[in-house]
């Protein structure tokens, strides 16, 4: 039975989840199998710590085990004894079912930064389904807001010198990571994987605010007063927007379903805040005008 994962971690219940990390890199080092060839008790300790962090190293399995849902192997428990559950069918390193570990975290990675890009090599075959591979290769790219909405296609290129393209999906999020398989740098156990942040850059005319956009359209007097229709841009295009009569700097519209995509591909809204501007010249006609009607007094400042 396995033991308390804290203990075999060597940390407290109180750890932080990069006291658990750091403890996890620095027990891995030193009893992995690659360090220690032929040594059966340092590959026990090995899959022990590792099966530990499976546990604590992710903050929802955490919980689970501070509770008592789940055992230290992390089957979940009931009145009936235990059942097959979150650490069901044994550990590998890269979580149970072979994919990421912990909080999204892939154990490949972290032993493959210990022992470098091809992971020292006295295991090529592999242990409990493991294998080092290459370090993963890291880069950011910046994409227009249209983009993010739409989806597109960006080339980018490596301090290796590789250019490699990169489908930019609809619905891109702000420090969104896309995960690029076998394009990293190459290890005995395959190249790691290429990881991609997407930044969204300002625009000249949206302000976001969530899946809302916001922007200012100017309008004349005469449409401000008579009503009437402006041309108005979308991130699909130039819409007809309708001016109501008597309409007011400030005063929006709202688009339906014209906004930015949210992480579950909702779209939003589009408003368009109104802002009634005058010509750069006035005009003799204009400023008379002006007097006349100041003379009426038609309106009275609002308050502040």
């Amino acid at each position: 039975m396995a033991r308390d994962p804290y203990l075999e971690l060597g940390v407290s219940r109180s750890a932080s989840q990069d006291d658990i990390r750091k403890a996890f890199r620095k027990l891995a080092k030193q009893y992995h199998p690659d360090a220690n060839p032929g040594d059966k008790s340092a590959e026990e300790k090995f899959k022990r710590v590792s099966g530990a962090f499976d546990i604590v190293g992710d903050e929802e399995k955490r919980k689970k085990f501070d509770r008592g849902e789940i055992d230290a192997e992390g089957h979940e428990q009931s009145p009936f004894g235990r059942s097959g559950g979150a650490g069901a069918g044994g550990w590998s390193p890269r979580g149970p079912a072979g994919g990421p570990g912990p909080d999204g975290v892939d154990l490949n990675d972290i032993l493959g930064e210990m022992f470098g890009r091809g992971g020292g090599g006295r295991n090529p075959g592999g242990f409990g389904g493991f294998s080092t591979k290459g370090q993963d290769v890291r880069a950011k790219i910046d994409i227009d807001l249209e983009d993010a909405i739409r989806g597109t296609k960006k080339r980018i290129a490596f301090s290796d010198g590789r250019t490699i393209e990169v489908a930019i999906p609809k619905g891109a999020q702000d420090g969104q990571t896309l995960r690029l398989k076998g394009q990293g740098a190459p290890g005995r156990g395959g190249p790691g994987d290429a990881m991609i942040e997407l930044g969204i850059r300002p625009h000249p005319i949206y302000r976001r605010e969530g899946d809302t956009l916001i922007m200012d359209v100017p309008i004349t007097v005469p449409d401000a007063v008579l009503g009437g229709k402006v041309e108005a841009p979308t991130p699909d295009g130039n819409v007809a927007l309708t001016v109501p009569k008597g309409s007011n700097s400030g005063q929006q519209l709202r688009l339906k379903g014209r906004g930015f995509i949210d992480a579950k591909g909702k779209r939003g809204d589009l408003v368009a805040r109104l802002v009634v501007t005058l010509p750069d010249v006035a005009g003799p006609e204009l400023e008379q005008f002006a007097q006349e009607w100041k003379a009426k007094r038609p309106y009275a400042a609002k308050k502040r």
